[in-house]
């Protein structure tokens, strides 16, 4: 999330924009963000803002975001080592990750979040499986050797993790750290589910969709049909919570509780990216169509197809606005924006199907 919020109004050119047509994600923006040392977290416009230096946070999201993209020219490779460098060097002794480093390279935390230590393992599990060259599979592969460390109650954290273990296990099945993380991890989330229908949370908050989807990825992995079920359920009261007519609309930076009102803005592209990579994942592990159109709808919330119309994804820079605001759009084109606009479109232009009828009946 920006630190600061310069917004444009409803007259600015990139207005409504709500075609089938889904950009392909290009990456000037991030390589921009970039330097020798990581990836700057936030950025004003588009200019680095290099006095808040860097997160493990967006290093690890970057690192999956460029795994993941097909056939990736020299240039991403080499963002690749980058930010695989930055997340191992991110390590202490106690097996844990720190967070936040300073423009001069220097950490200046002992340990991050809990957030950050399970995004830390879903970026390592990723670059095992999908990395581009052999030496960064086999770095992010020696580094779960050591995963067992991670423990923590918080529901999203656990997300993260599980879905690095799944990854890892698609790449090496028999490696039991990784399998003994899934479990572990989709258990707390499978506990808190149970205890709270139809949402494990009074609130909704950030990042939402990643809860089922790590419960789909842990059910299809582990051969655990409840959790299958258990994270359609909590998706598809999900995407009813978050749809209004043809469109996603998003939980809010602010949260949402059953009662506030609907839209409500500041509104996040991380939610566009959880919700289309777990629409993604709920097709690949039930088979049902209709989730495709879901990954297809999230990513199109990026180019106006949302509550005001207005476009956060620049096709030109690769660069996605910070939020959506009732009225206008944030301007800084920060890491963790600019992440969420790639990963949602690498998802959905996976796909060509016919974005229409209702997602979930």
């Amino acid at each position: 999330m920006s630190p600061d919020n310069p917004a444009i109004g409803s007259d600015h050119p990139s207005m409504a924009s709500s075609g089938t047509t889904l950009p392909s994600p290009a990456f000037d923006h991030l390589a921009d963000l970039t330097n020798a040392l990581g990836l700057w977290e936030h950025a004003r416009f588009l200019t680095p803002r290099v006095e808040h230096g860097f997160c493990t946070d967006d290093n690890a999201r970057a690192l999956i975001v460029v795994s993941r993209q097909p056939s990736p020219a020299e240039g991403l490779v080499d963002l690749a080592a980058v930010y695989l460098r930055f997340v191992l060097e991110a390590r202490t002794e106690s097996g844990r990750f720190h967070n936040r480093r300073n423009a001069d390279g220097a950490w200046i935390d002992d340990f991050g979040s809990d957030d950050s230590q399970g995004r830390a393992w879903w970026g390592l599990g990723t670059v095992a499986r999908f990395g581009p060259e052999e030496g960064m599979r086999e770095a992010g592969a020696n580094a779960f050797e050591t995963c067992a460390s991670f423990e923590s109650p918080h529901l999203r954290a656990n997300a993260y993790a599980a879905l690095g273990a799944a990854e890892m296990l698609a790449a090496h099945p028999g490696h039991q750290p990784a399998a003994d993380l899934l479990q572990r991890t989709s258990a707390v989330i499978a506990d808190a589910a149970m205890g709270t229908i139809p949402w494990p949370e009074s609130r909704l908050s950030y990042d939402n969709a990643r809860l089922p989807e790590a419960l789909l990825v842990a059910g299809a992995t582990l051969g655990q049909r409840r959790l299958v079920m258990l994270g359609t359920r909590l998706l598809e009261w999900l995407v009813r919570v978050e749809t209004s007519g043809d469109h996603f609309s998003f939980t809010p930076d602010a949260g949402w509780a059953q009662g506030d009102d609907r839209p409500a803005f500041d509104q996040q592209p991380i939610e566009a990216w959880a919700m289309a990579d777990a629409c993604q994942r709920a097709w690949e592990v039930t088979g049902d169509g209709t989730w495709r159109v879901g990954a297809r709808r999230a990513a199109r919330w990026l180019i106006g197809l949302n509550d005001t119309g207005m476009v956060l994804y620049n096709e030109s820079t690769g660069g996605t606005s910070d939020g959506l605001m009732e009225h206008s759009i944030n301007e800084n084109h920060g890491a963790e924006s600019t992440l969420a606009g790639i990963g949602a479109l690498q998802t959905a232009t996976a796909y060509d199907v016919a974005d229409e009828g209702p997602l979930v009946r």
